[in-house]
């Protein structure tokens, strides 16, 4: 009896704090399921993770796979998605998962009026046209990467568009027709951040001739807004014929000097300071017609971002020279009077850099009543900020007005005036939609 009572005893000293622990987490769970529900946030947005609850054994090894930490949760027994709008597909929840329950993808977009419709080959309605990258709906650099490849790989596989090319032919420039009679690019991309140098890369090992053609006087594409130092996630992807990107994350002046290298090295073809005006089908051939010039391609790769540009409030006093659209370098602004428009994970670490620096008073402003769709660690960071009051809070708010000295808000039924030197408004952008639909590529929904 004394054995068996000690034994009760251990078993009863371990157990029962683990079923504590298990009941409490499921009740969480549960509790932000139905907080999600309410707010919308739990719906398909871009990357999403899909889950079989005919496969789900509610091992929670997904759950404390994901980095972004509250996009999965258990209730019931099963995986559930809880807040899918931090979802950026990282995908270890799916690789994490023992029994392959989980998919991390994009799911059916017939409905969705902002992301083009694209075929398994990432080709859209225009047979010839291809979109890869974060116009796709799929962000993080690895994404970008591999659809850049795998687009470029579709393009040179058995049956490429148009006849094939001439040995050793390898064109930088075809000429307007009747201008020399030389025979088509394989292909003009358009962009190069990551996917429009994956492509190159991959264009230049398969012989194609090619070119990429960049809107900025340099490359990076989105990257070349993000504040100075700022970590990028890129997880171990491949880049042939150059290498590896083999680390989790890279600083953002680290990944251009790569990118820059990829472009020394390999000698690609990216013409800077050549935005593309339009795209038209004609003979069978595509005419990309940019800033300087006019190329002639069989196909087309769309390397675009999604930010276009930059969304504004529209406001009185919006066009003062202290309103800014992008904060590159947080040290430059200190003993500052700072307001913070937006949301988003561009927001908030616009917040966080700001608030760092000596002597500034950062207010933040967000029309919804709280942050719903931050990355965890933009989170966490601005959680510390909040509670040490180096960020003010004003949740349910938006500008009405803005002065040289200060700016007026409306934060629910009141107008609240709030004395400021510098406002950066980080309300999104306006994706490159117009453009795509004049080149006839459709989108789900009205689209």
């Amino acid at each position: 009896m004394i054995l068996w009572s000690a034994a009760l005893l251990v078993a009863a000293l371990i157990v029962l704090p683990y079923l504590w622990r298990f009941r409490r987490r499921i009740r969480k769970d549960r509790e932000r399921k139905e907080e999600a529900s309410a707010l919308g946030i739990d719906k398909p947005a871009a990357q999403f993770p899909y889950i079989d609850p005919t496969h789900c054994i509610g091992c929670g090894a997904c759950v404390k796979a994901c980095p972004e930490g509250d996009v999965l949760g258990i209730v019931g027994g099963t995986a559930v998605v809880v807040n899918g709008l931090r979802c950026v597909g990282h995908a270890r929840c799916e690789e994490a998962c023992p029994v392959g329950a989980i998919t991390v993808g994009l799911g059916d977009l017939k409905s969705r009026e902002d992301v083009p419709l694209l075929d398994e080959h990432h080709q859209t309605t225009v047979p010839g046209i291809y979109i890869v990258g974060e116009l796709g709906g799929l962000s993080l650099v690895r994404n970008a990467v591999f659809q850049g490849r795998q687009v470029v790989e579709h393009i040179a596989g058995p049956h490429p568009p148009g006849p094939p090319l001439l040995p050793g032919l390898r064109p930088a420039h075809t000429p307007l027709p009747g201008e020399g009679g030389e025979k088509p690019l394989d292909l003009v991309i358009v962009g190069a951040g990551p996917s429009g140098l994956s492509a190159g890369l991959t264009a230049r090992a398969s012989g194609l001739s090619y070119v990429v053609l960049e809107r900025e006087e340099t490359l990076g594409g989105s990257l070349l807004h993000y504040p100075r130092r700022k970590m990028v996630l890129t997880q171990p992807v491949d880049l042939p014929p150059w290498g590896s990107l083999d680390r989790e994350e890279y600083a953002k002046e680290a990944l251009l000097d790569i990118f820059e290298g990829m472009v020394r090295d390999h000698s690609l073809e990216v013409r800077f300071g050549e935005p593309v005006q339009d795209v038209q089908r004609e003979d069978g051939h595509f005419f990309i017609r940019s800033a300087g010039d006019t190329w002639r391609a069989r196909a087309v790769v769309l390397a675009l971002g999604r930010r276009g540009t930059p969304r504004k409030l529209g406001v009185p006093g919006e066009e003062l020279s202290k309103v800014m659209y992008r904060l590159i370098d947080a040290e430059g602004y200190q003993g500052q009077k700072i307001l913070v428009v937006g949301g988003g994970d561009s927001a908030a670490e616009a917040a966080i850099g700001l608030a760092r620096q000596p002597g500034n008073e950062v207010t933040l402003s967000y029309r919804r009543e709280k942050l719903v769709r931050l990355k965890k660690k933009n989170q966490d960071a601005l959680d510390c900020l909040l509670a040490e009051g180096k960020v003010k809070p004003l949740f349910s708010s938006q500008p009405t007005e803005i002065t040289p000295g200060s700016v007026r808000l409306k934060v629910g039924s009141e107008t609240v005036e709030v004395a400021n030197d510098y406002v950066f408004v980080f309300a999104g952008g306006v994706p490159p939609f117009d453009f795509l639909k004049k080149i006839g590529v459709r989108f789900g929904g009205a689209g």
